[in-house]
């Protein structure tokens, strides 16, 4: 998907930075290249942080306030492993969406390593960890749902709410506990198993492209 001069595009969970902040000359330039770019968050401290997008509000994926077929694009980066009700707010994505339009978004694998290790960690040490080991502040670390988190779900999720599947992609990411020596190698070791095609359903990460389908077909 190219960011163009005709790009009206809706960054959902929008936070204080759409990439890494390593990432962040390509993201002002993402930006510049739109026509319009709006981001929604419930979190208004992390709103108030955000330095690249100037039109920014408070609000959920369950009611957007806009009108339908307000964007051709609409992205979710690592959000989507936070939804609560995935049923009613990918609707709310299509009708937002005009037909054709794309729905990208990166998240958490369901089956993954990471998220079944976050599944067994105890709420009251998930905040620590996240800043021992990603350097995370605790007012950036949420709730995870993990609904709409594995390739069945994502397709049931599609076909509900008028999308086709355009791309489907499962990734590793880097390693989570290189500051832990031990683990570090057992790590390492899973993530180049990872690499191979027999384990490609384990990786941690999904990027996933839906298209809107044309109402009019």
């Amino acid at each position: 998907m190219v960011i163009n001069s005709e790009s009206r595009w809706l960054d959902i969970g929008c936070g204080h930075q759409i990439l890494p902040p390593w990432k962040l000359s390509e993201e002002q330039q993402l930006i510049t290249n739109a026509a319009q770019v709006v981001g929604i968050d419930y979190d208004w401290p992390s709103l108030l942080k955000h330095t690249t997008i100037a039109d920014r509000l408070q609000g959920t994926a369950d009611a957007l306030p806009f009108g339908n077929g307000s964007f051709n694009l609409v992205t979710a980066n690592m959000v989507v492993e936070h939804l609560d009700n995935p049923s009613t707010q990918f609707r709310e994505i299509s009708r937002v969406l005009k037909p054709n339009g794309i729905f990208i978004f990166h998240t958490v694998n369901a089956v993954g390593y990471f998220a079944k290790l976050r599944r067994l960690v105890p709420a009251q040490w998930v905040k620590p960890i996240a800043k021992a080991l990603d350097g995370r502040e605790s007012d950036d670390v949420f709730e995870v749902q993990y609904k709409a988190n594995s390739e069945s779900d994502i397709v049931k999720l599609a076909t509900e709410s008028n999308f086709e599947i355009e791309q489907f992609r499962m990734i590793s990411s880097d390693a989570t506990f290189a500051l832990v020596p031990p683990l570090a190698v057992v790590e390492l070791f899973w993530i180049r198993l990872l690499m191979s095609s027999s384990f490609r359903r384990f990786r941690t990460n999904l990027i996933v492209v839906l298209r809107k389908k044309n109402s009019e077909i």
